[in-house]
């Protein structure tokens, strides 16, 4: 059912209410957020809802992620569903095919497909603020109703295009690796990669065994450490099909260490920075030790910012890639690109036949996170108000003036060692709102401002600590940092902390009210 929407109010036109919405809950995104949130409601007896999916199948970054060498950088034990263990990782650290593979599986066991549309984009969101209903404008011209609208869009979805002179003069081939062209053959090609983060360092070895002339162009370099990575032996495998608590008791192990890495060390900075001292210590010596001898490169690929002020990553041949005769680094920064290749500042111009593309994706640009627009109470658009009042939402998932509104991955959401813990967190608090909103008979479930406003003082409070404002990260051009200065993508807290808050903050922290549309229809309340 639709209504007229005018988004200069918020408000329905009087003529068109809607009682029933079409759905009690519709959730944006199949990704890995869009099917944990699911996979809760279900667990709590909320069967009606809605996936919207803009592309043909599930996964979300790991179903577009197709480029050479992509494997998760958590070890696969900790980065999956915790009430949903694979036993049959091939590796600790699981190519990116195995982690698409698993996510349809836990989509096919849980019935998310039969609960999903495919191939439908969402263009707008508005709330009316008389019939507590969300209107979601679809790129196919049609809309859907929700009385509860879950953004599970995720923050890695568009794309980022560096801003380079003659970027589209260039004659050859370009592909940004979150855009991958599977049937693409480099064997014998000149190739450049311009970026080095976490993808390049998965990347350019791969590329290393088959072009001809690789040239990397680096403006920041990056932390890399050792990978723990082995291959999962047979009898593993069959122990943790035997015994699911064999397996359980692996992924203790694995987030007691990835939380001292990831979580303590940038979080708790201040109280403990030589957790940092050492990653530091020993990234340097994964370097030194795949290229012994070449100081030369050693000065070039050491960061100048603090380790943990953007993303490290692992790997055992990303450093070495560096010292074979056909790799060259290359950190004279880009002046322009030519029909036939790249020129830098010093003059230099390096011919190519494929241009790569391993510059990451918008983050906390405006208009990317949420990825469409979405207008609460009296018209005001999410993204405006974010970019003029800083990015906040209470617990990483609710914001005052959006009723009935969760973003999986809001400001200060993400847990640093597992994407899928922040899941599990967030989808345990929206399911406790909706199913208290169900209890209550409310058709509108709001966080007070107080709480709001005094949570984000909170979390500003806690950024003190972190290595974002103690470890020298204004060189880092990190994803993590937004205009305003803030560091909106981790969450200062433990993991811990976070579950146990997902399960028993109060719903009193929450505005409960019932619509007032004179209008009843049976088991809705008017």
């Amino acid at each position: 059912m639709n209504i007229a929407v005018d988004r200069s109010l918020g408000k329905s036109n009087a003529k068109h209410h809607v009682v029933r919405p079409d759905h009690e809950v519709v959730i944006i995104g199949a990704g890995i957020s869009g099917i944990g949130a699911a996979i809760q409601l279900q667990g709590e007896g909320i069967e009606d809802f809605l996936i919207l999916e803009r592309s043909s199948g599930v996964g979300g970054t790991w179903r577009h992620n197709r480029y050479p060498g992509i494997a998760v950088d958590i070890t696969s034990f900790t980065y999956s569903y915790s009430f949903e263990q694979n036993p049959n990782w091939s590796r600790f650290f699981a190519p990116g095919c195995e982690l698409q593979n698993y996510v349809e599986r836990v989509a096919a066991k849980y019935r998310i497909y039969e609960k999903a549309r495919f191939n439908v984009a969402v263009t707008n969101a508005t709330f009316d603020d008389i019939s507590h209903v969300w209107t979601i404008e679809l790129n196919d011209g049609t809309s859907v109703t929700a009385r509860h609208l879950v953004s599970a869009t995720g923050g890695l979805i568009n794309a980022k295009r560096p801003d380079i002179d003659g970027l589209d003069r260039f004659q050859g081939k370009i592909i940004h690796t979150a855009e991958w062209d599977e049937g693409i053959d480099l064997s014998g090609k000149r190739v450049a990669v311009i970026g080095t983060g976490a993808t390049a360092v998965q990347l350019v070895p791969e590329l290393a065994r088959k072009v001809a002339r690789l040239d990397v162009y680096q403006r920041t370099p990056i932390w890399v450490l050792k990978k723990p990575d082995r291959q999962v032996p047979a009898w593993t495998q069959s122990l943790f099909r035997w015994s699911p608590l064999a397996q359980r008791t692996m992924r203790v192990g694995t987030d007691i260490g990835s939380e001292a890495l990831m979580v303590i060390g940038a979080i708790y900075y201040r109280q403990f920075p030589w957790i940092v001292r050492l990653c530091e210590k020993a990234a340097i010596s994964n370097m030194k030790d795949q290229l012994p001898g070449r100081e030369d490169l050693w000065e070039k690929l050491t960061p100048r910012y603090g380790f943990l002020c953007k993303r490290p990553t692992f790997s055992n041949e990303y450093f070495s890639t560096f010292g074979k005769k056909h790799v060259g680094l290359v950190t004279t920064p880009i002046e322009r690109v030519t029909e036939n290749g790249i020129v830098t500042a010093d003059g230099v111009q390096r011919d190519i036949d494929v241009l790569i593309l391993a510059t990451g994706y918008k983050t906390f640009e405006k208009g990317n996170l949420p990825s469409y627009p979405v207008h609460g109470r009296g018209g005001r658009e999410i993204g405006e108000y974010w970019d003029e009042s800083r990015f906040q939402a209470y617990e990483g998932l609710t914001v005052h003036g959006f009723p009935n509104f969760y973003i999986m991955l809001g400001p200060y959401a993400l847990i640093g060692t597992s994407y899928f813990k922040m899941v599990e967190g967030n989808a345990i608090h929206l399911t406790r709102c909706i199913a208290e909103a169900r209890r209550r008979g409310a058709t509108s479930v709001e966080i007070r401002k107080s709480v709001h406003d005094a949570y984000f003082a909170d979390i500003l409070d806690r950024q003190k600590n972190t290595v974002f404002m103690n470890h020298n990260c204004g060189g880092s051009n990190s994803y993590y940092f937004d205009k305003h200065g803030d560091a909106p993508m981790l969450r200062p807290s433990t993991s811990v902390e976070m579950l146990w808050r997902a399960k028993h903050l109060p719903m009193s922290n929450y505005i409960f009210e019932k619509c007032k549309s004179r209008a009843t229809v049976a088991g809705e309340v008017a």
